[in-house]
């Protein structure tokens, strides 16, 4: 699959960079989706262990974002940011392809 389906921004890798050092992980970003939350579907992140056969990878300034091929469909043509504001900071995924959303961005319907 077409890793521009998916983008990592210089500032969410930068960040990812730093929590995957301090815990002396390979920078690697899971993105996943499940059902729930208050929209229908929630993102799930965390460091990934690996990498599947079936993962699509995008990478920015060496460090990787990693999307399961089921998840992909969700998420398709988005760009996962890293935010800080007043009210905390947050990694943040704008995706083109979600018609609603929470308050607090961890979900989404399509």
């Amino acid at each position: 699959m077409d890793t521009a389906t998916i983008t990592l921004s210089p500032s969410a890798a930068r960040r990812v960079a730093t929590i995957a050092a301090k815990q002396g992980k390979e920078a690697m970003l899971r993105l996943s989706v499940e059902g729930g939350g208050c929209s229908g579907f929630q993102y799930r992140f965390g460091l990934a262990e690996g990498i599947e056969p079936d993962d699509v990878i995008a990478e920015t300034d060496g460090v990787k974002l990693v999307v399961d091929s089921v998840s992909l469909d969700l998420v398709s043509g988005c760009v996962v940011d890293f935010v800080e504001s007043l009210g905390g900071s947050m990694f943040k995924v704008e995706n083109p392809q979600a018609t609603a959303g929470c308050g607090c961005g961890s979900s989404f319907a399509i």
